[in-house]
């Protein structure tokens, strides 16, 4: 069946920017995708038509609102295959979704204890564990990864023991594109007992998640990396380590009795979700994940391995061009180096040409210093990117190294 990118590209109004006299060609999804006309339009609905606080009125527009953002957590953990819309707990993004985690594991971290990660995780999913490990006097190790960039999953085995209190890994990599065995992680970890977080910010877009059988006690996303609105996103936890957190942020909402001397929590989601939420927000998250349902995410992911296959192999012809990241298992991301030129100097160039990418260490700064390097540039792709785009961004990269040898 041929994907649809055409009828794709006609929902996303900003698609028609002109940079410079160009067509705009975004790149630069990793780091954000854009919205479709339907996300805008929820958005703008909500406000519109039913704007009021969630759970605390009896008024019509009240009871509408908190329908219709209790229906969009029901969706979400249906979207993940949760085990109940309990386990779905809205926050700002992915990083407030591992602080929230790493917070509540501070009741539990000691002295001597371990925590790992990997060599390949963006600055959200290690500075939280870092910070705690140096407060609670606990360890950091860290996995390897293997020269095309796949997780070293020997060394993992190596690594855990009995002194590992959580494992912290990402599902996919922002720098590399690796698709990381979060199934196979898991099931290591559990023979000993240790709870795995798993980072799908650069995942839930592009593969197919389903947290109940990866069987992971924790997940996070964030919505505008899944065409929807910044600012919102979703921790995934199994019950029983939710329940045994502690709240991170503490107000109204979130509590169940309150006197001067004593506060008694509510019951899970709300345990830990402090304060007016992002209503409108997660409204339009919510509309985001029914645009990727009705196209389908395994067409998706299909799409975007033969656009990456595409890039990489035109990318290659150019003898001064390496590619950062050569694993099999692999998908939307294509970062690469150029002998003598700057990161930034191509990308500034590429931008006056209407090609968006990112340059720099994509905060994963451990990562890019362990391959010698002070950045890459990174292309990466999504659903309503095409095969033109990639020749029109081959000229121009080819064009801007003539001007910058």
């Amino acid at each position: 069946m041929t994907f649809p990118v055409n009828d794709i590209r006609n929902d996303f109004p900003i698609l028609e920017t002109k940079i410079s006299n160009s067509n705009l060609i975004y790149f630069d999804n990793g780091a954000t995708t854009q919205k479709p006309k339907v996300v805008i339009d929820r958005l703008a609905n909500y406000y519109i038509h039913e704007n009021s606080n969630v759970h605390r009125g009896a008024h019509y527009l009240s009871q509408t609102a908190t329908e219709s953002f209790e229906n969009a957590r029901n969706y979400t953990a249906g979207f993940i295959n949760a085990q109940s819309s309990k386990n779905i707990i809205f926050t700002k993004g992915t990083t407030e979704s591992i602080n929230l985690v790493a917070n509540g594991f501070a009741d539990f971290i000691t002295q001597g204890d371990e925590i790992i990660i990997s060599q390949m995780e963006h600055h959200s999913n290690l500075v939280p564990w870092q910070q705690l490990c140096i407060k609670n006097g606990a360890k950091l190790k860290v996995v390897n990864i293997l020269p095309d960039g796949r997780l070293d999953v020997n060394d993992f085995k190596k690594l855990i023991s009995d002194k590992t209190k959580l494992v912290a890994i990402t599902h996919i990599s922002n720098v590399l594109g690796t698709i990381n065995p979060v199934k196979e992680i898991v099931e290591i970890a559990h023979k000993v007992s240790v709870p795995v977080l798993i980072d799908g910010a650069q995942a839930i877009a592009h593969v197919p998640v389903d947290v109940n059988y990866i069987d992971c006690e924790f997940y996070a996303f964030s919505a505008h990396k899944a065409y929807g609105p910044m600012g919102v996103g979703v921790l995934y936890g199994k019950k029983e380590w939710l329940n045994k957190l502690s709240p991170y942020h503490y107000g109204g909402e979130m509590i169940s009795n309150v006197t001067i001397e004593k506060t008694t929590f509510n019951e899970l989601p709300y345990k830990f979700e402090a304060g007016t939420p992002n209503v409108g927000g997660v409204l339009g998250m919510e509309e985001a994940l029914r645009y990727i349902e009705t196209i389908g995410i395994t067409s998706i992911k299909q799409y975007e391995d033969r656009l990456l296959e595409y890039a990489s192999n035109k990318l290659e012809s150019i003898k001064e061009l390496k590619i950062i990241g050569t694993a099999s298992e692999k998908t939307a991301v294509l970062s690469f180096i150029i002998d003598g030129i700057h990161p930034y100097d191509l990308g500034t160039l590429l931008d006056q040409m209407g090609v968006a990418i990112r340059t720099g260490n994509h905060c994963a700064q451990p990562l890019v210093d362990s391959l010698g390097i002070t950045g890459t540039i990174r292309a990466s792709f999504a659903i309503y990117n095409t095969f033109e785009e990639v020749d029109l961004f081959f000229t121009a990269l080819k064009r801007a190294i003539l001007m910058l040898q």
